[in-house]
């Protein structure tokens, strides 16, 4: 049993030590990379859209406020975003107006 557990975990350190290790033996091809360089630059607008996707599926119409404190959130973040071009900008202020909307005013 021993010799089982040891073994076991022998693999698993040999595969998180090459996993983490393999970016670094390769980093001069990945630079080169043009599907690692598109990747890089669709990757943050992706996860964006689907966590904000993900947030106005759980909107609750039926609530008194009917969700609009959340949708007001998205929109001032977009707009936001398209006219300053900061990303942390964008999200904050999304933030803050579906927060003090759902907490405050609504």
């Amino acid at each position: 049993m021993t010799t089982y557990i040891a073994g076991a975990l022998g693999v698993a350190v040999a595969i998180t030590f090459a996993l983490r290790a393999i970016p670094f033996a390769v980093r001069s091809r990945l630079r080169e990379s043009a599907l690692l360089d598109s990747i890089g630059k669709w990757m943050t607008l992706g996860a964006v859209v689907i966590l904000a996707l993900y947030a106005l599926s759980s909107i609750d119409v039926s609530t008194e406020n009917h969700g609009v404190p959340q949708i007001a959130g998205v929109l001032v973040t977009v707009v936001v975003h398209l006219w300053r071009r900061n990303a942390a900008l964008s999200i904050v202020g999304g933030t803050v107006v579906c927060v003090v909307l759902q907490n405050w005013v609504l």
